[in-house]
């Protein structure tokens, strides 16, 4: 028997007598995304966490382990790596120094060190006037105290952005509202499409609310526990990147 992910999925279903229709309407997963799930014909999928959201919400609507799928999905397919959204949001989040800044920053002490050196050459180079007294009193700067050169100020290093970072990635139609810490709405209650994402955004917190749980977060590059739920739900994040389950009353309404 064959025991591959779109198999696993497809039997189930079969065993159930759901159509492929049905699991559409309850998961707004597309038709086309469900059915390469089946086929296993990954390239028709969007990448990453997309494809690991829709594999995890059908296995979920199936009574399967959706976690475990998702997980077995990333093993064999993407081969234990991280997806390109995933990369991108943990490369914008931990931002880190450039070898080409260094050698640049080398250079320029090197260039420094150099019009000193030669600075001090020509003030010893210089004549000092004739011999004698008089030669002193016509030149009475030349007994006077050579002063150092002043050496170029050190570069400050860059301090690394404050806040918390987040990206919204949804896998299948999806309301949001997001407010940054002002309460400022980042996100003002839009319907995102499958595949649709938002930010990453950075804020000393956040306040969320979803229409469902058909959505992916990534907060400082790492994936939220975010429930594949049909119903409401809502979330603060703080500035050490926990979340935390908010209630109807507590949501955001960006309204």
């Amino acid at each position: 028997m064959d025991r591959g992910i779109g198999a696993i999925l497809r039997q189930a279903r079969a065993r159930r007598d759901i159509e492929l229709a049905e699991v559409e309407a309850a998961t707004r997963i597309r038709l086309k995304y469900l059915r390469a799930i089946e086929a296993e014909d990954w390239d028709a999928l969007p990448e990453g966490v997309y494809a690991r959201g829709f594999i995890r919400a059908y296995a979920s609507f199936l009574g399967l382990d959706g976690e475990r799928l998702a997980a077995e999905y990333r093993q064999e397919v993407e081969g234990g790596s991280r997806s390109v959204v995933d990369a991108a949001a943990a490369s914008t989040a931990r931002p880190g120094p450039r070898r080409g800044a260094r050698r640049v920053r080398g250079l320029t002490w090197i260039a420094v060190a150099a019009v000193i050196a030669v600075a001090v050459l020509v003030l010893v180079a210089l004549p000092l006037g004739g011999g004698g007294e008089e030669g002193s009193s016509q030149n009475p700067r030349a007994r006077g105290p050579i002063s150092a050169p002043t050496s170029a100020p050190k570069p400050q290093p860059k301090l690394a952005p404050s806040g918390v970072s987040m990206r919204l990635a949804a896998t299948a139609e999806v309301w949001v509202c997001v407010l940054d810490a002002a309460g400022r709405p980042l996100v003002d209650g839009q319907i995102l499409d499958g595949g649709a994402t938002e930010g990453p955004f950075r804020s000393g917190s956040f306040t969320v609310s979803l229409g469902n749980g058909e959505v992916t977060m990534l907060i400082d590059g790492r994936e939220a526990d975010i429930p594949a739920t049909s119903s409401p739900i809502g979330y603060s994040v703080d500035s050490s990147g926990e979340l935390t389950e908010l209630s109807e009353a507590e949501r955001p309404t960006c309204t």
